[in-house]
């Protein structure tokens, strides 16, 4: 396969009043055409912002490191300019809310029309037309109808059929959606991810799929990225990530999920919460809430390094054999 996106020693910093956050830690991850790479964690791991970097959509007090290559090109350093010839028309965005990404005193077929007529150069004719073609392929009933009302004239699952419609538009060889099933009902959830898997087989884009449903990660992903406190604590093959976790945070996090088989039974969780991004502790950032911890990991940041066919993993257990005597089980 073809590499597509290659990230390397990513980091993204924020500086606020109180300090220098930093929301994304020395990362390392590439997709290559065609597949899919999920990016899980929880709230505040990093997820987000690391396609916001992607993108160039960094908030004002927002820097970036390292190095993020497209096609073989560094586009951390493009400029505003040039990043829009790439922004739409080779990587696309599905953001989380669309009722606040799609513009409410705008109808949905000009906010459409809009990407192809700038990117593509084509007149507002076979704008209109080739945007009701895309409202179809995404399943949305009476497109044409559709392209002259309002966001809010549509229901949940319509508008983020509609945000999907925009970002394909152009054909995008990389497709990144930030949790493109929050808020919808579980029965839309399921619609909204076979329709992106038929558009996964129909255009061969890659994506980036962001989400905490780790659910919808097992049934769309090839390969998945767990992060934590801005950090990767594990990488793999989605079959390794939840057949034969490594990582203490990735097992929490598969445990969490309510099972049909355990009616009755209590539901286990990460104890703890993720640390202050202001106040890392030493050493590994998950160490707190870890029921694995050893003397080192208090004071020694685990690299993320490799241990199997396409696996990597961040973290001192089952490392060296002198870590086992300190260990302290929690």
């Amino acid at each position: 396969m073809t590499r597509l996106l290659e990230a390397r020693n990513l980091r993204v910093e924020f500086t606020t009043p109180d300090g220098v956050v930093v929301a994304v830690n020395d990362l390392d991850f590439s997709l290559n055409s065609g597949e899919t790479l999920g990016i899980v964690g929880e709230s505040g791991s990093g997820k987000s912002q690391t396609a916001f970097a992607i993108m160039g959509l960094l908030a004002r007090n927002g820097h970036t490191q390292g190095s993020i290559r497209f096609e073989g090109q560094e586009i951390l350093t493009l400029t505003e300019p040039a990043l829009n010839k790439i922004r739409a028309k080779q990587i696309a965005m599905i953001f989380q809310d669309p009722m606040t990404s799609l513009n409410p005193y705008m109808k949905v077929g000009p906010q459409l029309m809009e990407v192809l007529m700038l990117h593509k150069g084509i007149s507002r004719q076979q704008a209109f037309e080739q945007s009701v073609q895309m409202l179809d392929a995404v399943q949305i009933p009476e497109a044409r109808q559709r392209m002259g009302m309002f966001p809010h004239e549509l229901s949940g699952g319509m508008r983020q059929r509609v945000m999907i419609a925009m970002a394909l538009l152009c054909r995008p060889k990389l497709l990144i959606a930030d949790e493109p099933t929050t808020a919808l009902d579980v029965t839309v959830q399921a619609q909204i991810m076979s329709l992106l898997n038929e558009l996964k087989r129909e255009f061969n884009t890659a994506t980036i799929l962001i989400t905490h449903d780790l659910g919808v990660v097992a049934g769309s992903c090839d390969q998945v990225l767990v992060m934590y406190a801005g950090r990767a604590m594990e990488v793999g093959a989605v079959d390794d990530i939840f057949y034969r976790p490594s990582h203490p945070y990735t097992e929490g996090l598969l445990k969490a999920i309510p099972r049909l088989d355990t009616d009755g039974e209590v539901l286990p969780t990460i104890a703890g919460n993720p640390p202050n991004l202001l106040k890392m502790p030493p050493g590994c950032p998950f160490q707190e809430r870890c029921h694995r911890v050893h003397d080192i990991c208090l004071s020694v940041s685990p690299p993320l390094i490799a241990f199997g066919e396409g696996r990597r993993r961040a973290c001192h257990w089952n490392s060296p054999e002198q870590y086992k005597d300190n260990s302290h089980e929690r």
